[in-house]
């Protein structure tokens, strides 16, 4: 079942060339994509930008226009059958039945899987002590909360044991703290050899992956760590403190080699082409107009390096 290691690199997916048309609509476009045994992989843009058609596409739900995949050494979507036993599967809208409780909906995705008897038994108490549902067990789905659900979607995707995960915008509906908790909970999963592909439009999810591909469109517009994204990225970062904070923004981005400014609270997080050999003098002048009281470089984020690769930095 398992890829042979390619240099140092064993791939759980390798994707070349990957299409998916809807009629005039190219959702993805000629995407390329290994993604390691063991690791995170964060595939990170707007709503529209093909992640959800991917992530379909990689589990051999819908059938790519062109391209080739490889899940788990199994070429889809030809043996998409044999796949799905070793994947587990959370999907953006929750799933599960919610005229059943808890353990009747973990009883019925065991089934599914062929897990009966004692198995199933050990297996459900297990999860609901993992996932922190003990108390819930005998609860009806519908009326969990936002957070309840997404341990309980979570719980149903691993309740196999699959070698590979995928989550489509899982935290999308709950709390920062049920977010936070849910992370941690991937990262026991990872740290554990289960692989993991996650969908997420949250900055702050993206920088948790070991590795990433910021979507724009249907096309790939970067990949890598984000550590490595963030080294590699074409802007120098400059934070700016104004009196004038709304009419300096306006006359930086009018400014030759500005690529963006985006106003933080008193200040203005400006990005400015890294080919300028001089860029803190290059911003002298607009900032003494603009009476500043203080121009610092700063570290990139992945925000930052979002804006520099998509359309809102080419515009």
């Amino acid at each position: 079942m398992s890829n042979p290691p390619q240099g140092d690199k064993e791939l759980v997916i390798k994707a070349r060339g990957l299409g998916k048309d809807f009629g005039s609509l190219k959702a993805i476009q000629n995407l390329d994509l290994d993604i390691e045994r063991g690791k995170i992989y964060g595939f990170l843009g707007p709503n529209g930008c093909g992640k959800t058609t991917s992530i379909r596409m990689l589990t051999g739900l819908l059938t790519p226009t062109y391209g080739d995949i490889d899940v788990l050494g199994l070429k889809l979507p030809e043996q998409a059958n044999k796949l799905r036993y070793h994947i587990g599967y959370m999907t953006q809208i929750f799933s599960m039945y919610r005229d059943l409780t808890v353990k009747e909906n973990l009883s019925f995705v065991a089934k599914v899987y062929g897990i009966h008897g004692r198995a199933q038994t050990r297996r459900i108490d297990e999860l609901l002590n993992i996932y922190h549902l003990t108390g819930q067990a005998n609860q009806f789905a519908g009326s969990m909360s936002g957070g309840q659900r997404q341990r309980l979607a979570l719980a149903a995707a691993v309740l196999h044991q699959p070698e590979l995960l995928f989550l489509d915008e899982p935290t999308s509906a709950v709390d920062p703290e049920s977010r936070r908790d849910f992370w941690e909970q991937l990262f026991d999963l990872s740290e554990s050899g289960t692989s993991i592909l996650v969908s997420t439009h949250y900055m702050d999810e993206a920088e948790r992956c070991h590795a990433l591909a910021i979507l724009e469109a249907g096309i790939k517009r970067a990949d890598g760590s984000p550590e490595a994204l963030m080294a590699k990225m074409n802007a120098n970062v400059f934070e700016v403190q104004s009196e004038r904070i709304r009419p300096l923004k306006q006359h930086l981005l009018k400014t030759p080699h500005v690529i963006s400014a985006a106003q933080l609270g008193t200040r203005l997080r400006v990005l400015i082409d890294k080919t300028i050999a001089k860029p803190k003098e290059h911003l002298t002048s607009v900032l003494l107009e603009a009476e500043a009281s203080s121009l610092v470089m700063v570290r990139p984020s992945l925000e930052d390096v979002f804006v520099t690769c998509t359309g809102e930095g080419r515009q």
